[in-house]
């Protein structure tokens, strides 16, 4: 019988919700995934949570309440697509939306209310999978590797996974030796800051404006001299190091918008293809997920970069792109409830193996 269990994702782009229904019997297989948009209302709260702000407490806890109810009905969606009833779900696997993190100073906030979406769906729920991480020492993140090495892992041939959402993680899948992965620096949060303030889009579908540009070196460089792209592995970022406050400073002010975006495209793709040289280089298949995975002129850049390296979507191994992270919160909700652990210590930099998540019962 089906195994199944639903995986809800709103990642640092904060560009809406991804649901997956995946059957988890034996190996993780999304059966099922569909997308909401965030309403330009909720999209504008949560972005202002990443900043400190008045009454922070409680705009947090409507938010989060308010993100419940989007997430509740995106299972309802999902299901009725699916045509499948929410008895027949084991549990969700709910990540929640992010709007700190700050492992170095030992937290990290991920807003979910699992109550109020256990009540509102009928179903478990099972979220905050990144605290426990964090207090075994680690970074909370990446936690998607573990899923990588058991959807993607070949016997005979290192892979690498980029999951390109707002932030840029590697997992590196040796075919012998240990799986390791780290956050390697900005996906799409500073391209898709950047054409909402200068064309009022939510992002450059396809790459297309980015395509109209012209890369601006010496800018390139100074955005490349940041001191987390030196930093060793087990490494994760966020809004708090890439962000369009930052950006400006790097700025002298009479660029080109377009050409700002176009060379925003290029930190990304350099910064992916220096990573995976410096810590991933025997990797001979390079597979992206995450919505760069969709961008044209990013994965243009990114081949260009990695001459000696296939590179293609996951689409190609079974998973496609814009359903892996939400996939891995399904399996990441069934391992909690296997009271198997999680967390790569080799990835996150924690103490030890570690059981993940709080369950809500339904």
């Amino acid at each position: 019988m089906p195994d199944l269990y639903i995986g809800l994702m709103s990642g640092t782009s904060m560009d809406g919700i991804d649901a997956v229904l995946a059957d988890i019997h034996n190996a993780p297989a999304p059966l099922h995934h569909t997308h909401q948009p965030f309403s330009p209302q909720l999209r504008t709260t949560l972005l202002a949570l990443n900043e400190p702000g008045d009454d922070e407490l409680h705009r947090a806890a409507l938010a989060a309440n308010a993100l419940m109810l989007g997430y509740a009905a995106v299972v309802r969606t999902l299901l009725a697509q699916a045509h499948v009833t929410a008895d027949r779900v084991t549990a969700i696997g709910c990540h929640g939306q992010t709007v700190r993190h700050r492992p170095d100073a030992g937290y990290t906030i991920q807003l979910a209310n699992g109550a109020l979406l256990a009540e509102l769906t009928g179903i478990r729920v099972v979220c905050d999978f990144r605290s426990r991480d964090i207090a075994a020492g680690g970074e909370g993140a990446p936690l998607v590797p573990a899923f990588h090495r058991a959807a993607f892992a070949h016997p005979r041939q290192s892979r690498a996974v980029v999951n390109i959402g707002g932030i840029a993680n590697i997992t590196h899948l040796p075919a012998t030796g240990e799986t390791t992965g780290f956050d390697c620096g900005p996906g799409n949060v500073l391209m898709d800051g950047w054409i909402m303030a200068h064309q009022g889009l939510a992002y450059d579908r396809d790459g297309a404006w980015a395509a109209q540009g012209t890369v601006l070196p010496e800018l390139l460089e100074r955005l490349l001299a940041h001191d987390f792209f030196e930093r060793p592995p087990p490494k994760s970022t966020g809004r708090e190091m890439f962000n369009l406050q930052n950006l400006q400073t790097a700025l002298s002010g009479d660029e080109r918008p377009v050409d700002v975006q176009a060379t925003l495209c290029n930190l990304t793709a350099t910064a992916i293809a220096r990573a995976l040289a410096a810590h991933c280089a025997d990797a001979g298949e390079v597979y992206l997920c995450g919505g760069g995975a969709r961008n044209n002129t990013l994965g243009e850049h990114l081949a260009a970069l990695l001459p000696h390296c296939r590179v293609a979507a996951t689409d190609e191994l079974g998973i496609a792109a814009e359903s892996v992270e939400a996939a891995a919160f399904a399996w990441l909700a069934q391992r909690a409830l296997a009271g198997e652990p999680g967390n790569l210590p080799q990835v996150t930099g924690a103490c030890g193996p570690r059981v993940l998540g709080a369950m809500y019962p339904a």
